[in-house]
């Protein structure tokens, strides 16, 4: 795994406010960032993750290192001497849609030096949190990453992550071009220019549509699985537990049929909890 580690500043409300509004709300603060979260789900699904990423020097820090090791993740975390842990205010409504307002932090300026390839050996599968690609500062070492697992002989991933920072598709396309599978929800896919244009640039897609569960897009196949009902308290992480449901079962070498449900399924346990993490 490489992406962010870092934590959430989680606030629930019956409404969010109009600005210069004033609203009671729920506010607990937890561990978070895309690449921890989908190492802490890979964990309590069975694997054993290495998390590839950058802190503070601060206190924050030593609380995301502590919710990692507590997760059963191995965390290799280089330290930025002037720039803060990731931090993310996360608003979520009565239905539990979530907003984010993102401070990448230290994770923004993640370099190819952090990409130790001797961490990557023994290893099966590298997925990148494409947060790592959409940021200028951080861009290199998602690129690095990918080469040095190509080098390595793994199979690769990555999860577009946000739909808004995807200004420039056809960059984004060209920097994962040969990835094995890319991870994308239906904004995202809208976004890249739709299946063709994806996988004229990669080997397969998984696509999530919340409630609606998945697709698994391939040359020749197209598979769909459906979620089972569920209330969603918090719809934070859902797409990272998705990727380490699916990533855990196709990396142990599942079907596309089973790997898609097994994501649909951490996605779906994902909804009825507070927060990004496994309980």
């Amino acid at each position: 795994m490489v992406g962010d580690a870092g934590l959430d500043v989680l606030a629930t409300a019956d409404t969010l406010p109009e600005p210069g509004g004033d609203v009671r709300a729920a506010i607990r603060v937890r561990p978070g960032g895309a690449g921890a979260n989908t190492a802490a789900w890979l964990a309590a699904l069975g694997a054993a993750p290495v998390l590839i990423g950058r802190v503070g020097a601060d206190l924050a820090a030593a609380q995301v290192r502590a919710a990692l090791a507590a997760a059963r993740v191995d965390a290799v975390l280089a330290t930025d001497p002037a720039a803060p842990t990731c931090c993310v205010v996360v608003l979520v409504d009565a239905t539990g849609q979530r907003t984010m307002l993102a401070d990448r932090g230290a994770a923004g300026h993640l370099a190819p030096a952090d990409i130790d390839p001797a961490v990557l050996r023994g290893s099966r599968h590298l997925h990148l949190s494409g947060y790592v690609l959409l940021d200028r500062s951080s861009r290199p070492a998602g690129l690095a990453a990918l080469a040095a697992a190509r080098a390595a002989g793994l199979t690769t991933s990555v999860d577009p992550q946000a739909a808004q920072l995807l200004t420039d598709p056809a960059g984004f396309l060209a920097d994962v071009a040969g990835i094995d599978l890319l991870l994308p929800n239906a904004t995202e896919l809208a976004a890249l220019g739709g299946a063709s244009a994806v996988l004229a640039a990669v080997g397969a897609v998984a696509v999530t549509a919340g409630e609606q569960g998945a697709r698994w897009l391939s040359p020749g196949v197209e598979l769909a699985v459906q979620a089972e009902p569920a209330i969603c308290v918090d719809s934070t992480g859902a797409g990272d537990a998705f990727d380490a449901g699916l990533l855990a079962a196709w990396v142990g070498g599942a079907a596309p049929a089973e790997a898609l449900a097994a994501g649909v399924a951490a996605g779906t346990r994902a909804v009825g909890l507070a927060g990004a993490r496994p309980a």
